[in-house]
């Protein structure tokens, strides 16, 4: 295996370190502040868009660097072509605040399954407004439901074909960054007896009538970045608007399958921000140790250095699940098992971190304390940890996933 990354990459490495010291940890601690994120015509995102954010990684058909891996997106302080490089930008940029690095503008969750199911019209369509953007803008996934989030494949909102239109009903909820969006991939189902023959996946735009009661939710952390709900009502979705077209779906699975390439690639990054996370509580925790002249305590060394060494070890397999997605083999147990190793070893470092930091963690104004309540999402986002262990586990026995 090799882990190593390309000169392009390195800089963005750089930039981005630069970035979130001076204005991704300070934004973020702005919004954990007031309990909010921040509002959309916040000076912080017309700034980073200048520094080369919100953009997509996608490109026309024979535009110049179309087909350079590493040119597709050079201008991207936070986007790399591999994905190793990938999980070394997600553990840096979370270092610095992952809820602030989800708020940032851009084409979001929602571009992976443009990329994987849309046809090359729709990838026009809604991903060319990306890729030189005159002002922040941003585009969203929503699968998770009220009734459940883990269970992907049981997913309640219903797809119904009407004429030209599709008619969409149901419920979505913890869509990140929704509420601000051009547009939402939104994931129904044509027939809940059909399993997963019958998701499809649409894009909503915005203004749509039938799509509102947009509610942005109270979150304990990662307070940075919109967490919505949103209803669907009769809402009439042009058949222009099913990504990949029937024709995409002619695989009993097609929807389905699009869901879980978004999530098995996004694990290893997911798996590299928590890390990040536990890094940035460690690093913290040293500092209140030399500060109260506790560095030379044994035991607090040796905690130091168990979590450390877990961090490390959850990074490693997050890279080697990485390197097999930049070689283009299977990498689903891997993806899974960096995804259950990292946010547990995260929140050890955070816990520690708080135990260092004494009493005054009690009082709400450290960034201790702030890591400690943004690291637990990490252990539920993309696939929660216990569901990992069942994919793991099947997969052991030799049953399908």
């Amino acid at each position: 295996m090799d882990f190593s990354i390309s000169a392009t990459d390195r800089q963005r490495l750089q930039t981005l370190r630069r970035l979130g010291r001076e204005e991704m940890r300070p934004a973020g601690w702005r919004a954990d502040r007031a309990a909010a994120p921040l509002p959309v015509d916040d000076p912080f995102f017309a700034r980073m868009l200048a520094q080369g954010f919100g953009r997509t990684r996608w490109r026309p058909a024979g535009a110049a660097g179309a087909d350079s891996a590493d040119s597709a997106d050079a201008a991207a302080p936070n986007k790399a072509a591999s994905a190793v490089a990938q999980v070394l930008l997600a553990e840096e940029g979370a270092y610095w605040d992952r809820g602030i690095g989800v708020a940032l503008p851009g084409p979001g969750l929602g571009e992976p399954p443009l990329l994987a199911l849309g046809t090359p019209g729709q990838q026009e369509r809604f991903l060319a407004p990306f890729v030189a953007p005159q002002r922040p803008i941003w585009g969203a996934f929503a699968m998770t439901e009220p009734s459940g989030g883990s269970d992907v494949a049981n997913i309640k909102t219903r797809a119904r074909r009407d004429g030209d239109h599709w008619v969409l009903n149901g419920a979505k909820s913890f869509s990140g960054n929704s509420g601000r969006a051009e547009w939402i991939v939104v994931f129904a189902t044509i027939d809940p007896a059909l399993g997963r023959a019958g998701h499809r996946a649409f894009v909503v735009e915005r203004g749509t009538p039938g799509l509102g009661d947009f509610r942005v939710e109270k979150k304990m952390g990662l307070r940075a970045y919109e967490s919505t709900s949103f209803l669907l009502s009769d809402c009439r979705v042009p058949m222009a608007n099913l990504l990949g077209g029937e024709a995409g779906h002619g695989q009993p699975t097609g929807g389905f399958k699009g869901a879980m390439n978004t999530f098995n690639a996004g694990r290893p990054a997911i798996a590299g921000m928590a890390v990040g996370m536990g890094r940035a509580a460690l690093d913290e925790a040293m500092a209140c140790m030399c500060e109260a002249g506790l560095a030379s305590e044994q035991r607090l060394r040796d905690r130091l250095e168990r979590s450390r060494r877990k961090l490390k070890a959850a990074l490693l397999l997050a890279l080697r699940a990485a390197w097999l997605a930049d070689q283009r083999q299977p990498n689903m147990l891997e993806a899974s098992a960096a995804k259950a190793l990292a946010p547990p070893a995260a929140f050890e470092a955070a816990s520690f971190a708080m135990e260092v930091l004494g009493a005054a963690g009690g009082r709400g104004d450290h960034l201790i304390e702030k890591l400690f309540r943004d690291v637990k999402a990490l252990d539920i986002v993309e696939g929660t940890g216990q569901i990992q262990r069942v994919v793991m586990a099947r997969h052991l026995v030799g049953l399908p996933n």
